[in-house]
């Protein structure tokens, strides 16, 4: 989904397949570089400060699942493609929403390859349309506001510009998309109309509903901020607009034309944005549920959307064809997951404290007399590609993500694990990637905590085998930067090696190889290519004992031949008498054998 074709030299006229890539790709880099400043004005429907984290997870999320989705060849393909992973990928309140914007828009520019100005302002509508449905309480000065003013402007723009060059002067509301052309292209009723002027229409007037939003909320305007799922659209409609203006835009992803700062006009913004205490917190319900219902009806849906109204607020029940994304704030969690299995079968369940963790409102159980106990020593996240390295890591108290070839451990997978540590009481969490491919996302997410306060060091680890190195001179009860530089040396003394089996033909350091062939890795580098993979593992392991060695370790994938520890220890020994040799069950794919010599 990268899109590396560089965008046209003026404004465009359409969005085909590209654009809405690059559309989505930058999205989710602004997305990064203005996360914290709208977690900062998050007061509204509770003051948990993560509505820019939440915004971008739910868009990285549903990238990542969209590059391992099968080619889509028309810019509505990908629209809907993506819409449907955003729903699995939505995070909190604002990534419920933003899911439903998203199947909105790709419901009204249905069968339009290429998407022009007015189906551009169809959709556009279609989108503020699902989100109102899905909220069931909806109030002005929030995200919807800001929905209803991009919608009204886009098809304002489209009507207007359609009129001025002769063409009918029809509205493309959502109940009335399928009278817009279906291939985007023009018709002898319907004038050409420039997405790009939509797209600017739609910026702009977002832009002017999101500043009014203190004036509709009293919790806005006493914090002196703007709505921060508001700003999070102003942002998704910036990046529009920029991939419509083509070579115009300015480059870079963090120079917008609005930064989201306090209004210093308004009462309360000198202020912190989330106060200790007030009357906006009294009442406030404690627990943010989340989970996917499957096996379900419609009926049994608008029974549970009712229960939980009933539970609590914030209630968002959205999907349909099986699949129903389900989120409520309550004070009594287990009364929302029941009414859940009530309804169907629910699963992916998340439970989130709204008060505890960001010492708001009030408890359901009393705390008095209760002293938080301190954070102390280091903790683990570890990626791992094989139930047994996942019992490895999980045996010393790590937090462990999946993650192997054709599955890496996203950035937002590795932050979820990181905050879990840091929720469990470490001072300070210690991240082991344990695949270079790994290194760049756990390296982001890395630096991601480090915006929330929490202490997080990322060990360059590039293979399992120098993890495990790491791990064995890992000490819970010592610093986590203390850890690092210990755990770091050891996995840089570590030689590493692998075996795997060739799926293609390819010219390799060792030789031409067929697929089917053998092939024995050394550092990373493919030195040897034989047929039979006892016989490749022995060399690989005499290679890496050329410079001597104490300890061999070996991890045996799901493919592992037999035989494999009798021949790794009669070739280790054949030289060095008293080296060790230790063998694990990794149960990893791909590489039926990994080594590691220390």
């Amino acid at each position: 989904m990268s899109g590396a074709t560089p965008p046209p030299d003026g404004p465009l006229t359409s969005l085909d397949l590209v654009a809405v890539r690059r559309w989505a790709v930058l999205t989710r880099s602004l997305f990064a570089a203005r996360r914290v400043e709208i977690d900062a004005m998050n007061v509204f429907p509770v003051p948990d400060g993560d509505t820019g984290t939440n915004l971008y997870l739910t868009f990285d999320g549903a990238v990542e699942r969209t590059l391992a989705t099968a080619d889509v060849t028309t810019a509505d393909e990908l629209l809907s493609v993506f819409a449907k992973h955003l729903l699995w990928t939505a995070r909190g309140n604002s990534g419920v929403i933003l899911s439903q914007l998203a199947r909105g828009l790709a419901e009204g520019c249905a069968g339009a390859a290429r998407i022009d100005g007015r189906i551009l302002a169809a959709g556009l509508r279609h989108a503020e349309v699902r989100a109102r449905q899905a909220v069931t309480d909806p109030k002005e000065g929030t995200i919807l506001t800001v929905a209803s003013a991009m919608a009204e402007a886009a098809e304002r723009a489209a009507h207007q510009i359609a009129q001025h060059a002769g063409g009918s002067p029809t509205s493309y509301a959502a109940h009335d998309v399928s009278r817009v052309p279906p291939s985007g292209g023009d018709s002898a009723d319907h004038a050409a109309v420039s997405v790009h002027d939509v797209a600017l229409a739609a910026v702009e007037a977002s832009r002017e509903a999101l500043a009014r939003t203190p004036e509709q909320l009293a919790v806005l305007a006493r914090a002196g901020v703007v709505d921060a799922g508001g700003a999070g659209l102003v942002v998704l409609l910036e990046c529009l607009e920029r991939v419509c203006a083509g070579q115009r835009a300015r480059s870079g992803a963090d120079d917008s034309d609005c930064r989201f700062r306090r209004r210093p006009d308004l009462p309360g913004a000198a202020h912190d944005v989330h106060p200790s205490g007030g009357s906006d917190e009294e009442g406030m319900p404690e627990y943010e549920v989340m989970y996917f219902l499957a096996d379900s009806d419609d009926a049994a849906v608008d029974v549970l959307r009712s229960r939980l109204v009933q539970l609590g607020d914030s209630v968002l029940v959205v999907g349909g064809d099986g699949e129903w994304n389900v989120h409520a704030h309550v004070d009594d969690a287990g009364a929302a997951v029941e009414a859940g299995i009530e309804a169907g079968r629910p699963h992916r369940v998340r439970i989130t404290r709204l008060t505890g963790a960001h010492g708001l409102g009030r408890r359901v159980e009393p705390s008095e007399g209760r002293t938080a106990s301190p954070r102390s020593g280091a903790a683990i996240v570890a990626c791992a590609a094989g139930v047994g390295l996942e019992g490895l890591f999980e045996d010393a108290g790590a937090v462990v993500v999946r993650s192997g070839p054709g599955r890496r451990a996203s950035t937002g997978g590795l932050i979820s694990a990181i905050r879990e540590q840091h929720a469990r009481g470490a001072s300070g969490v210690v991240v082991l990637p344990n695949d270079g491919d790994t290194l760049l996302a756990a390296a982001a997410a890395v630096r991601a905590v480090a915006d929330d306060g929490i202490e997080a060091h990322l060990v360059h680890v590039r293979t399992a085998v120098q993890g495990i190195a790491a791990l064995a001179v890992f000490e819970p009860a010592a610093a986590a930067s203390a850890n690092v530089l210990a755990m770091q040396a050891a996995a840089s003394a570590t030689r590493h090696g692998a075996v795997t089996v060739a799926n293609r033909a390819a010219l390799t350091s060792g030789g031409p190889c067929q697929a089917g062939d053998v092939l024995g890795v050394v550092d990373g580098d493919v030195v040897i290519v034989g047929s039979d993979q006892l016989d490749v593992t022995r060399e690989v392991v005499r290679r890496l004992l050329a410079s001597g060695g104490e300890l061999v370790t070996v991890v045996a994938g799901i493919d592992a031949p037999d035989g494999l520890m009798p021949a790794v220890a009669a070739e280790a020994r054949r030289d060095q008498h008293g080296i060790e040799v230790s063998l694990i069950d990794g149960g990893q794919a791909v590489y039926p054998v990994l080594l590691g010599v220390e």
